[in-house]
């Protein structure tokens, strides 16, 4: 399974492309926007406040530790790239499934 906005690097860690919008009802992945995976969430976008959320969240998803996703691009924008160490091959496919599921349109 590839999806555009996934990417392997040699050593292993995932980097992910998304596109967020801070502010939202309620921190949810809801499919893509170009070749970003879109999560919408419940944070503001102060003080970092939306980005803590966003690696709180992601780490979440891909069951790995917290400090094993790190924010690589654009702190201070909706798009971002964040580096993941560590997610283990379930976790990236129920990703997937995620991202599939919405594109499909539930």
């Amino acid at each position: 399974m590839t999806a555009c906005w996934l990417r392997r690097e040699a050593s292993g860690s995932l980097v992910l492309s998304l596109h967020v919008q801070p502010g939202a009802k309620k921190t949810e992945i809801v499919g893509l926007h170009g070749e970003a995976l879109k999560i919408r969430l419940a944070a503001p976008p102060v003080d970092g406040k939306a980005n803590e959320s966003l690696v709180e969240f992601l780490a979440e998803q891909l069951e790995v530790p917290r400090a094993q996703v790190e924010l690589i691009g654009g702190a201070t924008s909706r798009q971002k790239r964040l580096r993941v160490r560590g997610a283990s091959d379930e976790a990236i496919a129920r990703l997937l499934l995620l991202d599939r599921h919405h594109v499909e349109g539930n």
